[in-house]
């Protein structure tokens, strides 16, 4: 009778070891991007919000909900967080393994468009379209346009396009996505709002979108960090407003609280205690692995 090891004989009649299958796990996700910096030069569109992904309530650019991910026990999966784009720059892109948000669109200037990103930025003063927000997958909308002098448009966010601007009043920024995948609906990745010249200021989308500048003096509102939010457009009476920084991206991963997580080094985040049956780990930053036991 031919030896036997595992179920398994060879051909040649030598043992074949074979390998257990890796234990798999359930792992939800919200994924969200760095947002866009409001724009530059004159009065300057919003920054549009960093993409959003998540299994959990709802996803961005109302797309269909994404589907958690089945992983193995004791395996490294790679996350980075992206940062908020500085004024006139676009948001970085936030993944979790092969996974990926994009950063937010910056915002346009004097004549000039805002740019494409996760969320697009808002057009700046003057005649000015707004960037594209990226739906395939689906994580933004686009950022408004701008149709008049003295005024600048919102930047889009995760579950709205931003505010025209007409010239009388800049827009808004569009607002972003509200989620329960902590255990309570929170809002992420909101539009910045669009800057004036010594006109109303506009609103930051709602979920960390700045606020605009209405004046040379005063800067517009950065996003807030951790949310994704675009930041705010600058404004200006006689000369260059300065606009606001987009908010850095964040990772929040939910799973059964049977499990354990292990945020490798270079990355920021913390777990959760056991919570309706779950426990969530929160990354606010950095580069590095996550395994679970």
């Amino acid at each position: 009778m031919a030896a036997r090891l595992m179920g398994y004989v060879s051909a040649s009649n030598t043992p074949t070891i074979v390998s257990p299958i890796p234990e798999t796990i359930t792992v939800d996700y919200l994924v969200v991007a760095g947002g866009g910096g409001g724009g530059s030069l004159n009065v300057a569109g919003g920054g549009g919000a960093g993409g959003l992904r998540c299994t959990v309530t709802a996803t961005g650019g109302g797309g269909s909900l994404e589907q958690p991910f089945s992983l193995a026990k004791s395996t490294n999966y790679a996350v980075e967080v992206g940062g908020g784009g500085a004024a006139n720059t676009n948001g970085s892109d936030t993944s979790f393994g092969a996974l990926k948000s994009l950063g937010g669109g910056k915002g346009g200037g004097s004549s000039l468009a805002g740019s494409s990103g996760g969320s697009g930025g808002g057009g700046g003063e003057q005649t000015s379209g707004g960037g594209a927000g990226t739906s395939y997958p689906a994580q933004g909308f686009a950022g408004g346009a701008n149709t008049g002098i003295g005024t600048a448009a919102g930047g889009g966010g995760a579950s709205a396009t931003g505010a025209v601007g007409n010239g009388t009043t800049s827009g808004n920024g569009g607002d972003g996505v509200a989620t329960s995948i902590t255990g309570s609906s929170v809002t992420y990745a909101g539009g910045g709002g669009g800057g004036s010249a010594n006109k109303n200021v506009t609103s930051g989308g709602a979920g960390g979108g700045g606020a605009g500048s209405n004046n040379q003096a005063t800067a517009g509102s950065a996003g807030t960090a951790n949310t994704g939010g675009g930041g705010g457009g600058g404004g200006y009476l006689s000369g260059f407003g300065t606009s606001g920084a987009g908010g850095s991206g964040v990772v929040i991963l939910r799973y059964a609280d049977t499990l354990t997580i292990t945020i490798g080094a270079g990355l920021t985040g913390t777990e959760s205690s056991a919570s309706g049956g779950y426990k969530r780990a929160t990354i606010t930053a950095g580069s590095g692995n996550v395994s679970w036991a």
